[in-house]
């Protein structure tokens, strides 16, 4: 049944080749007749039946018993019977089923085929479900039945006229139209899914999605939102490939009403996300990410990605194997949270950095860099910064004992110039003007270890390893006058024990001489389970070692204990704890554990975080946390979930979560509920859109519909 023109389809002008056991040509009737195990092929379409007969003189072509056609693009048509004329393009068929792409599956009581490619098929029934084995006669989880059906196969839709969806069976939506994809394309124009809801803010609503398949390598999705209650809601979203790139832009717009309190004023609102990146050359590349949108409560109300802060920055980076980078970009910011101060966000113009490493012919690992900056704020601190830094690391084994050495050298040097120092984030008193400051710092370490292993047998290994650390430098002393941009963020665990200068940046720099010390063991069990534990602590033998904060845990000669656990002994239980204990009283000052236990289809995960108030978090408060959450598989198709958080130190829930799905191979259900406790503190009440139901039902092949309720 040869057809029109598509991707991957034969041409109606190739000829027609077929084969069959008996051949019988009537020279008075000018009558063609093949039987048995006939195949004709055409391109890469082929045609089998049992009996086909072609008429001279018509250009008439019957084909009888167990008809197939087999497309090229993998789709499977079966017929009882077929009548085709105009050189085999027009048909009309009896008993039309058809396996099409994504397990679809389509069945007519009659057809008809205009032009090689328009199938009109009456009485139709579609879906992608799998018929039961024990029962196949049975009707299968859903299905599409129409009174008419229109297959274009050019454009590879099916459209329904007096449409409805049943449900193992039983009607339960009537539609007078619908269209969707026959699913050999990878992609298409047309409208998708809409989603309906109702929220608090918003009222009914119903958002309406359009995908524009512009061509291969770009397309966009129009998604206008009407509600009952707001000016509707137009969202936008382009990608677009290009030969030596991508492009990625999201955004939409609105117009706010208002709010009778004066909280939030009248005007147009909207967002926008974008990303690009563009290969130069081998070695070279570009991109930018611009994030800007009018406020939380907007993205949060309409339903778009929920952000605390956007970030934009446009870049221009080298690569040179593992030896070689470079970046220069600049980069801004925007706080969302109501209780931000934008005046003193910053913007970072320039920005770069620079590093090259040399592995050979030094004996070890060889590093410089350098990382310069200009930051620029409205009403806070304006800094400008030249750094560099080397690192040397050299490591080497004792023979005779077998341990192991590691000698490590790290020198930084930066030169500050500044303004408005007594302003945020520095707050500086008895300096207000411009300013220089030059800063310079060698560290110097050598490191040992001492693992010693041993044979538990049947149980696997042990292994037991102290490691000793002694590291020296010049004082540094209380940086007071130096801008601190990049070391705000600051929390002493086992993860940077053993770093030279534990402060995550370089604008502060720890000094002095010190000794780290550490024990760690571990048991390695034969199923691949271990047991692995750490525990150790600094000591300050000369110099004040550097700004810590009060409560940082390395603010005295003699630091906090930290420590570190790792518990899988089973495959079926995993436990992560990294705690910090008060050096004197044993007191808790930071832990975090979390513990998951998996058997068969349930899987129950817990955490723990407690924290002391660190000053550079708002608000300066105890941290205590509890978590908790369970996962239930329910035979091959069921999930069900439910999480929580629970704030113990202001003795109230953070959030709660709970999710059920049913998924197969053509139908997904889901309903999900989530409700955040977070309150606005220009309002002292929860935040706008704080709770989130929603309900999805997908019909594969076909579309899904979804509703939501905030």
């Amino acid at each position: 049944m040869p057809g029109g023109r598509r991707t991957g389809q034969p041409s109606r002008n190739e000829p027609v080749t077929f084969t069959a056991n008996e051949v019988e040509y009537d020279r008075d009737r000018a009558l063609v007749t093949a039987r048995g195990r006939v195949e004709a092929w055409q391109g890469d379409r082929i045609l089998r039946a049992d009996e086909f007969t072609y008429d001279r003189n018509t250009g008439v072509a019957t084909v009888r018993g167990n008809v197939q056609v087999l497309e090229a693009d993998g789709q499977v048509i079966f017929a009882d019977s077929a009548v085709l004329s105009n050189n085999m393009r027009n048909a009309v068929v009896e008993g039309l089923r058809a396996l099409l792409a994504q397990n679809g599956r389509m069945a007519a009581a009659g057809a008809r085929r205009t032009d090689g490619t328009i199938f009109d098929l009456a009485r139709v029934t579609y879906s992608s479900c799998n018929l039961c084995q024990d029962d196949p006669l049975a009707p299968p989880l859903w299905q599409l039945r129409a009174r008419v059906a229109t297959w274009d196969q050019t454009n590879r839709q099916v459209r329904y006229r007096d449409a409805r969806v049943e449900f193992a069976g039983i009607p339960l939506l009537y539609t007078p139209y619908l269209q969707h994809p026959d699913g050999s394309a990878p992609r298409q124009s047309g409208f998708l899914s809409p989603t309906f809801g109702i929220t608090r803010y918003l009222g009914g609503f119903l958002e309406l999605p359009y995908y524009w398949a512009i061509d291969e390598s770009q397309d966009l999705k129009v998604s206008p939102t009407i509600s009952t209650r707001q000016v509707p809601n137009l969202g936008l979203e382009y990608r677009r490939r290009f030969n030596s790139g991508e492009l990625q832009v999201a955004g939409s717009l609105g117009y706010n009403s208002g709010t009778d309190d004066g909280t939030e004023s009248r005007g147009f609102v909207g967002h926008i996300f974008s990303r690009g990146r563009f290969s130069l050359d081998e070695n070279w590349r570009t991109g930018f990410d611009f994030n800007r949108a009018s406020s939380e409560t907007y993205l949060r109300t309409w339903r778009y990605d929920a952000r605390r802060v956007l970030s934009s920055s446009a870049f221009v980076e080298g690569f040179w194997g593992a030896d070689g980078y470079a970046r220069i970009d600049g980069r801004a910011y925007q706080g969302l949270s109501t209780t931000d101060d934008l005046s003193v966000t910053p913007y970072v113009l320039p920005n770069t950095y620079a590093d090259y490493v040399m592995r050979d012919g030094i004996g070890g690992t060889f590093t410089i860099d350098t990382w310069n900056f200009a930051i620029f704020r409205d009403t806070g601190t304006d800094t400008r910064r030249a750094s560099t830094r080397m690192t040397y690391e050299l490591p080497f084994v004792e023979g005779v004992t077998g341990s192991a050495f590691t000698f490590r050298a790290q020198g930084d040097l930066a030169q500050y110039s500044y303004d408005k120092l007594n302003m945020a984030p520095n707050f500086v008193t008895g300096v207000a003007g411009s300013g220089t400051a030059t800063q310079a710092n060698i560290r110097m370490a050598l490191d040992w270890r001492l693992p010693l292993v041993r044979s538990a047998g049947d149980w696997g290994s042990q292994m037991i390893e102290p490691r000793v650390q002694i590291v020296t430098g010049p004082n540094t002393g209380s940086q007071i006058r130096v801008p601190n941009e990049d070391s705000l963020d600051f929390e002493f665990t086992d993860a940077n024990l053993f770093e030279l200068n534990r402060f995550v940046g370089r604008d502060r720099q720890e000094g002095g001489t010190r000794i780290d010390a550490a024990m760690r063991g571990a048991w390695y069990f034969p199923n691949g389970g271990q047991v692995e534990a750490l525990a150790g602590r600094s000591f300050r033998i000369a110099g004040d070692g550097g700004p810590f904060y009060t409560g940082s845990g390395l603010e005295n000669r003699e630091s906090d204990w930290v420590g570190r656990l790792r518990l899988s002994p089973v495959p079926w239980l995993t436990f992560l704890g990294r705690t910090r204990l008060d050096a004197d009283t044993g007191e808790r000052r930071f832990i975090d554990a979390s513990a998951t236990v998996t058997r068969g289809p349930t899987a129950v995960s817990a955490g723990y975080l407690f924290a002391t108030a660190a000053p550079y978090l708002n608000p300066v408060r105890d941290r205590e946390e509890v978590s908790l959450g369970v996962t239930q598989r329910i035979g091959q198709n069921w999930r069900v979930s439910a999480s929580g958080r629970y704030d113990i130190g202001i003795q109230r829930p953070v959030s709660v979560a709970a999710s059920a799905a049913y998924e197969d191979e053509c139908f997904i259900l889901e309903g999900r509920f989530v409700h955040r406790y977070a309150v606005d503190p220009t309002t002292n009440s929860e935040y706008a859109s704080s709770t989130l139901l929603l309900i999805r039902l997908t019909l594969k092949t076909v579309g899904d519909f979804g509703f939501r309720a905030i």
